[in-house]
């Protein structure tokens, strides 16, 4: 009879040799797997729910605080498993609720809350993405800091066990991957439906390496010690474990701070969501390295510069985007890393782990809050990005000792730096012979060249923490205040943006004009001058291509029904006729009620010749309940601050666009946008459905009044030739020239290309 104990025994010696090397690879690749799906889900399912609520830059942040909150579930699931103490029991717990979260698959945006309310959309925000996506992400966050505690035990008489953190570096990369391929490789080249089907098949992946996991483990459980729980280390201060909190909300803040910040002139889109995304997760990365590859000095000094030169260059931000972007990103990566940084010198042991992971993500969620949801409550404009970057120097070095009297003498010299620009700015609005001598222009170059020097003082004391902090206090404050090149009369913020009313003394329009502004963009204005008050102005001026279109169907009909998309100011409605009827389509109450307000606005309670009625909600919804053949004129001019929502340019919106209005009626497109060329896909995307189209670029004349015209760029569309017969011999319209542009769809848009068509163009390319 043969020894089978005897004769096994050599093939269990292999299988422990084999183990150690095979172990801590399994772990890293299940960590990084599950790392790549968490957050490739977050721009992917952002994108499929943001049509709904017309595209806003705040979906992102929302949801960013929604996804916050599922990590710390994760994180607080991972933590409350550690009390269970066999290390099997915890994995077959786990692999248990992956398969009950697997039940909400294949991914998709479920629609058991119906349309959102566009009075309370926040709550219809997180609750969908609860529905949606809630159980399987959260189960997901959970696997790094639940694969690092299991690490440590299982690696407990391994060199390596003895450092897990090195497993979140690799989590943070395997994140940062994957956030990067998402607007180069996964948007441009698959449709969201693809990459719904593709997430779902990576969470069966992600499973079966879990199975492998808990096989690897299980066969450690007859081995001394290999999976037993870690020794207590002494418990951590509160104070400690509320300085991890602290230095994890900060950064958590300033990511969604930059993102709106940048996202609101160009578009609500995943690669403007993913690089500061990214870039968070990348000072992770470095800041938990055993040798980072940006020494903590340096991130000090870099750090002081770059905040110290921004936080004064922020009033000057309509030109240059591409520069300021740089600046924005840069600033906001090395102020995250510095965090980080703080808090990898602070991480406590291993037995420890998953309460300071629990505390970071805790950290994490409070910095959204804050910036998505209690900002725009509590701030009517956007001070919290400046606010916590500045707020942030107060966890750079205090220094010993006494202050010098060469740091004195640098604050002090910030005082009158930063005190010039804002008194010059008020005397400039105040004073019309003095603007006449002086210029806006002067003004500008003069206030830069101020917060140039303030900004070389401040971070000359930038190892003084509280000296800092006064100085980047004294030019925000400055700068604040120099943005205010107008006299803003109202100003009011939404889940949908800051929306301001400016006055602005324009002699050739008879004296005052109001103007609307959403963020840093015009969105209409008004002469109040009664002889000149109902004359349309900017966009929307005869002259223009909006106004030509309009003059030209009222002209060629005695009663014309105009639908507008995107209410602004309520301009359009200067052209309604008695024998007309209008309709706005307005996602933000916030606008309609500004623009009827006879205080601001006069376009709609005084010009129109009849009612007005606007409809309220996403225009690709409530269009939907329009009947077919609906429209003389269909005007499309939904825009946040400068970005126009994409998903009212896919070749779905447009055969909506198609089908209200009549067989010769015409669809007018307003694609006038600084930084995207959008002619393109638009036009593809419409002759793919057969429309009938014009184009044209019109340039705003010299010699008349500044509020009198805008430059604007327009595609006109319609269902039958019968509908361009108007526009047919006028040369100011032309015929796009065919182009092997992609059609936008609402399975497909390509931002990133926008941009890179308009930047050759301005190039002359």
């Amino acid at each position: 009879m043969t020894d089978n104990t005897t004769e096994a025994e050599p093939i269990r010696t292999g299988l422990r040799q084999l183990n150690d090397p095979v172990i801590p690879v399994l772990f890293g690749l299940t960590v990084f797997m599950s790392a790549a799906l968490v957050f490739v889900v977050q721009p992917m399912v952002t994108k499929l729910i943001l049509p709904s609520l017309g595209g806003s830059p705040a979906v992102w942040n929302t949801s960013m605080v929604f996804f916050q909150g599922a990590l710390l579930a994760g994180y607080a699931y991972a933590h409350l498993l550690q009390r269970i103490r066999s290390l099997q029991a915890q994995v077959v717990v786990h692999l248990a609720l992956l398969a009950i979260a697997a039940l909400f698959l294949p991914l998709q945006v479920s629609g058991l809350l119906g349309e959102p309310d566009p009075g309370a959309p926040i709550t219809w925000l997180l609750l969908t993405l609860a529905v949606s996506i809630g159980a399987p992400f959260a189960v997901l966050s959970a696997t790094a800091p639940l694969m690092q505690a299991w690490y440590a035990r299982v690696r407990v008489n391994e060199p390596d066990g003895k450092n897990p953190y090195v497993l979140y570096a690799a989590s943070n990369l395997g994140s940062f991957l994957a956030l990067l391929s998402y607007p180069v490789l996964i948007e441009p080249f698959l449709t969201l439906s693809g990459q719904r089907i593709g997430w779902s098949l990576g969470y069966g992946l992600f499973a079966a390496l879990v199975v492998l996991l808990l096989f690897a483990v299980w066969k450690r459980r007859g081995q001394a010690g290999g999976a037993a729980p870690l020794a207590a280390t002494s418990p951590i201060s509160w104070r400690a474990r509320g300085l991890w909190v602290l230095l994890a909300a900060a950064p958590s803040s300033l990511m969604l701070g930059v993102t709106a910040h940048l996202s609101t002139d160009v578009a609500s889109a995943p690669f403007l969501w993913v690089i500061p995304l990214a870039l968070y997760l990348l000072t992770f990365v470095i800041a938990f390295q055993a040798r980072p590859w940006i020494p903590m000095p340096v991130t000090f000094l870099v750090q002081a510069a770059l905040v110290a030169a921004m936080i004064g260059m922020m009033p000057f931000q309509s030109g240059e985007w591409a520069f300021m972007f740089l600046v924005h990103i840069a600033a906001f990566f090395f102020t995250a890393l510095m965090c980080h940084q703080i808090l990898a010198a602070r991480r406590p042991p291993p037995d420890r782990l998953t309460e300071f992971y629990l505390l970071l993500s805790l950290g994490g969620v409070l910095g959204g809050i804050f910036s998505a949801l209690i900002a725009p409550v509590v701030f009517d404009v956007v001070r919290e990005y400046p606010l916590v970057l500045v707020l942030t120097a107060l966890l750079r070095p205090w220094g010993q000792g006494p202050f010098g009297r060469s740091q004195w003498a640098l604050l002090l010299a910030i005082a009158p730096l930063t005190a010039g620009p804002p008194l010059l700015y008020a005397a400039l609005r105040n004073n019309p012979e003095l603007l006449a001598v002086v210029g806006w222009e002067t003004a500008l170059s003069s206030s830069r060249l101020a917060f140039l020097a303030a900004g070389i003082c401040a971070f000359l004391i930038r190892d003084r923490a509280l000296l800092f902090t006064a100085a980047l206090i004294m030019i925000s404050l400055s700068a604040h205040h120099v943005a205010e090149r107008y006299d803003f009369r109202y100003t009011e913020r939404s889940f949908f943006g800051v929306m301001r009313v400016a006055e602005f003394n324009d002699p050739g329009m008879g004296g005052p004009v109001h103007m609307m502004m959403h963020g840093t963009t015009l969105h209409g204005a008004q002469a109040r001058d009664l002889v000149e008050a109902c004359q349309p102005s900017l966009y929307y001026a005869p002259s223009t291509p909006i106004g030509q279109v309009a003059d030209a169907v009222q002209h060629d009909r005695p009663a014309a029904s105009i639908g507008v998309i995107g209410l602004g100011a309520g301009a359009m409605a200067g052209y309604r006729r008695t024998s007309d009827d209008m309709t706005f389509f307005e996602i933000d109450p916030m606008v309609d009620r500004v623009a009827r307000d006879p205080r601001w606005f006069t376009y709609i309670s005084d010009c129109a010749q009849g009612p007005v009625t606007t409809v309220l909600g996403d225009a690709r919804l409530t269009l939907a309940r329009e009947p077919d053949n609906r429209f003389d004129l269909l005007l499309v001019d939904a825009f946040s601050s400068d970005a126009i929502p994409t998903h009212l340019l896919t070749r779905e919106a447009i055969a909506e666009y198609l089908r209200v209005v009549k067989d010769d009626g015409v669809v007018v497109l307003h694609l006038s946008n600084r930084h995207l060329e959008l002619a393109m896909p638009t036009v593809n995307a419409a002759r793919q459905l057969g429309a009938f189209d014009r184009h044209q670029i019109f340039i705003e004349r010299e010699g008349l009044p500044v509020m009198a015209e805008a430059s604007t760029e327009v595609l006109i569309l319609s269902p039958t030739e019968d509908g361009m017969a108007l526009f047919a011999d006028d040369p100011r319209w032309r015929v796009i020239a065919p182009n092997d542009v992609r059609a936008w769809t609402d399975d497909y848009v390509n931002v990133v290309g926008a941009i890179m068509r308009e930047m050759r163009f301005s190039r002359g390319g």
